[in-house]
C-alpha cells in the first residue's frame, strides 16, 4: 500500500486538490490513509464513491470519513456520517474498504464540484488497483460508470433509505445489526 500512497501523493489529477501532498496536515492524512488501507487490506467489498467532499476526506484523509468522526472535533460531513452509520448498523464496517474514483478533491476549501471526465479517467487507476479481489459497489452514477460496477443510490438529497437498501444484501445475514433510523 505504500506504493499506492506514494503514487497518489505525487499524482496530478486535473484541477483537483491533492490533499495528500499539499497543505497543512498532508503528512497526517497520508499516515491515516496508510493505517486505514492496512486495516482494510482483507476487506471483501469496495464501496466506491465519486470524489472526496470538502468537509470529509479532504480534511480527514480517509474516504467517506470526516475529521469529527476520527477525533471528535473539526468538520463533520453529512455523507460521511450517513455512510459510516449505515455500515455500522449493517455490520459491514470491518468488511468494507471505502474509496473514491477521483481520490483528490475537485472543488475548493468550501465547496464540491463534479469531477470532469478527464479527472475520473486519471483517478480510475487507483480505484482499479484497490478493486482487485474485491466486489465493488458504486455509490452514485459516476462511480458506477467509471468501473462498470453495480450502482446504489448516493445517500444525499433524501437517498438514505435507498442507500441502506442497496447495501443490505451485503450485510451478514442480510439484516441490520440494530434497527435503522433515518
Amino acid at each position: 500500500m505504500r506504493s499506492l500512497i506514494d503514487r497518489l501523493t505525487s499524482a496530478h489529477i486535473g484541477e483537483t486538490t491533492n490533499f495528500y501532498r499539499d497543505g497543512a496536515g498532508a503528512a497526517l492524512r497520508r499516515e491515516r490513509l496508510a493505517a486505514y488501507l492496512e486495516a482494510r487490506s482483507g476487506s471483501p467489498l469496495l464501496l466506491l464513491g465519486e470524489a472526496p467532499g470538502y468537509r470529509g476526506a479532504r480534511v480527514s484523509g480517509i474516504p467517506f470519513t470526516s475529521e469529527r468522526q476520527l477525533t471528535g472535533s473539526g468538520p463533520a460531513e453529512a455523507t460521511a456520517t450517513v455512510v459510516q452509520r449505515v455500515l455500522a448498523e449493517l455490520g459491514l464496517t470491518e468488511h468494507v474498504l471505502c474509496w473514491n474514483v477521483v481520490p483528490t478533491h475537485p472543488g475548493t476549501e468550501r465547496s464540491n464540484r463534479r469531477p470532469t471526465r478527464a479527472e475520473v479517467a486519471a483517478g480510475r487507476c487507483f480505484a482499479e488497483e484497490l478493486a482487485r479481489g474485491r466486489r465493488v459497489v458504486a455509490v452514485g452514477r459516476i462511480a458506477a460508470n467509471a468501473l462498470g460496477a453495480p450502482y446504489i443510490r448516493h445517500p444525499s438529497h433524501g437517498g438514505v433509505a435507498e442507500f441502506r437498501d442497496g447495501l443490505l444484501p451485503f450485510a451478514p445475514g442480510g439484516r441490520p445489526v440494530r434497527p435503522f433510523s433515518v
